[in-house]
C-alpha cells in the first residue's frame, strides 16, 4: 500500500512496517540504519509533502533486483516568476545513508531532457555536487531536494515538446478577412517556457487545464500498465531465480555430503596404510634380527660340529659358553627361574600327598615365589638391554 502524502499517519505506518518486514520482499538495509532512513523520509515528507514514499524493485547495471525505498513525486522549480513542479525518483539504495541516494528525474510523455545539461545526463541521471560530496551522517534528502530545486531554477531540465497548432478558421462569408487576421504584434508573442502539466504557474484558461490534466490521466494509466508489466516480470524472473537458487543450493550440499564421505574414506584408507607401512617396518627390524641370529647359530654350530666327537662326559653347566655378560646375567636369571619353578611343583606334589604339612607350604612357596619375582624382573631388564643393543648393531651396519 502506498500512502497518501496528506496523512502522516499513515506514512510512518507505512515505513514502519517496510522497514520491519522480513521474507524475500524486504527492504535490505542495515539493521542499525532503519531508524535513520525513516526519520530522514518522514522529515522529507514534511517539508516536500509533494514526494510520497514507495517501495520498488530497483534493477542494478549487473542485472541484480532489489526492493528498495524510494521518494516519488515532483519537487518544486521556481522560473521566471512561476513555480514549476519537476518530477522526479529518490532511490535510496542498499548502502544508504552512509552512501548518497540515486536520484532520476522523470518526464512525463509531453516532456523531453534538456541536452546537454549539467547535471542530468540523457537517461535522467541526476549528477549534483551535493551528491558527490555526501557526507554521513551530516547530509540528509531534505537539504539534497533544496539544491536540486536551486540548481534547476538556475538551469531547468525539462523542456515541454512542440505540438502542433491546429489551422486558424476560415472567416465567414461576409466579414472582412482584416479582422481575423493576426496582427504583427499578435505574431511576435513568445511562447511559454514551460508550461507544467503538473500545477504552479500561470494558467491558460479553464479548457486548457482540463485538456492537460486528462492527458495527464491517460500518460499515467500507460506509465502504470508499464510499471505493472515490469514488476510482473520482475516478480516472475525473481521467482524464477529463487528456484534455480534452491536447485543450486541442494546440489551443493549434496555435493559437499559426497565431499565429507570421501574426505572421510581418504582418511581411513591413508591411516590404514600407515598401519601397514609400521607394520612392514617393524617385520623388516624383526627380519633382520631373525637373520641375524640364524647367521650366529650357523657359525656356531659350523665352529662346534666336530668337538663332540672325542668327547665321552658332557658337564652341562659347561657345555655353553656365553658371549658377553649381559647374555651370562640372563642364563643366570632364567635357570634360577626355571629351577624355582620346578621346586614350587615339587611342594605342590607334596603337599597334595600329605608330606608337607600346610603352614610350612605356604611358608616356603611365598618365599620362592619372592625369589623368582627378582629373577624375572632382572631377565626383563636384560632383555630390554639386549634388544637395544641388538638395535644399535643392526643399525651400525646398515649404514656401514
Amino acid at each position: 500500500m502506498v500512502p497518501s502524502p496528506s496523512n502522516p499517519q499513515q506514512i510512518q505506518q507505512f515505513l514502519s512496517s517496510a522497514l520491519s518486514q522480513r521474507g524475500p520482499s524486504s527492504v535490505p538495509y542495515e539493521e542499525s540504519a532503519k531508524w535513520l532512513i525513516r526519520q530522514h523520509l518522514l522529515n522529507l515528507i514534511s517539508s516536500y509533502p509533494s514526494l510520497e514514499p514507495k517501495t520498488a524493485s530497483f534493477m542494478h547495471n549487473d542485472g541484480r533486483s532489489v526492493n528498495l525505498l524510494q521518494a516519488d513525486g515532483t519537487i518544486p522549480m521556481p522560473f521566471h516568476g512561476v513555480t514549476y513542479n519537476i518530477p522526479v525518483i529518490i532511490w535510496l539504495l542498499e548502502s544508504y545513508p552512509r552512501h548518497p541516494p540515486c536520484v532520476y528525474v522523470n518526464p512525463t510523455a509531453d516532456m523531453i531532457i534538456k541536452r546537454p545539461h549539467a547535471h542530468v545526463t540523457p537517461s535522467g541521471l541526476v549528477s549534483h555536487p551535493y551528491l558527490q560530496n555526501w557526507i554521513h551522517p551530516s547530509s540528509n534528502l531534505v537539504d539534497l531536494v533544496s539544491d536540486l530545486s536551486a540548481a534547476f531554477a538556475r538551469d531547468p531540465p525539462l523542456y515541454s515538446r512542440r505540438r502542433p497548432q491546429p489551422p486558424p478558421p476560415s472567416p465567414p462569408t461576409g466579414y472582412d478577412a482584416s479582422l481575423t487576421r493576426p496582427t504583427s504584434a499578435d505574431q511576435s508573442l513568445p511562447r511559454p517556457f514551460l508550461p507544467s502539466p503538473y500545477g504552479g504557474g500561470g494558467g491558460g484558461g479553464r479548457v486548457q487545464v482540463q485538456h492537460v490534466h486528462h492527458q495527464q490521466q491517460s500518460d499515467d494509466a500507460a506509465e502504470v500498465f508499464k510499471r505493472n508489466a515490469i514488476n510482473k516480470m520482475v516478480e516472475m524472473v525473481h521467482s524464477d531465480l529463487v528456484s534455480m537458487r534452491r536447485a543450486g543450493e541442494a546440489e551443493a550440499e549434496a555435493l559437499l555430503s559426497l565431499q565429507s564421505g570421501l574426505k572421510r574414506r581418504d582418511e581411513e584408507v591413508n591411516r590404514g596404510l600407515k598401519e601397514m607401512v609400521d607394520e612392514k617396518e617393524t617385520l623388516e627390524q624383526q627380519l633382520q634380527v631373525i637373520s641375524m641370529n640364524t647367521d650366529i647359530l650357523d657359525s656356531w654350530v659350523r665352529e662346534n660340529q666336530g668337538k663332540t666327537k672325542n668327547v665321552v662326559d658332557i658337564d652341562v653347566d659347561t657345555a655353553f659358553e656365553v658371549g658377553d655378560t649381559l647374555s651370562k646375567q640372563m642364563l643366570d636369571c632364567t635357570a634360577s627361574d626355571l629351577a624355582i619353578e620346578d621346586t614350587i611343583y615339587s611342594l605342590d606334589k607334596s603337599f597334595q600327598d600329605g608330606v608337607l604339612p600346610f603352614d610350612q607350604y605356604l611358608r616356603n612357596v611365598r618365599l620362592l615365589s619372592r625369589e623368582q619375582f627378582f629373577h624375572r624382573a632382572t631377565g626383563s631388564k636384560i632383555r630390554a638391554a639386549q634388544m637395544e643393543a641388538h638395535v644399535a648393531a643392526i643399525a651400525g651396519r646398515l649404514h656401514s
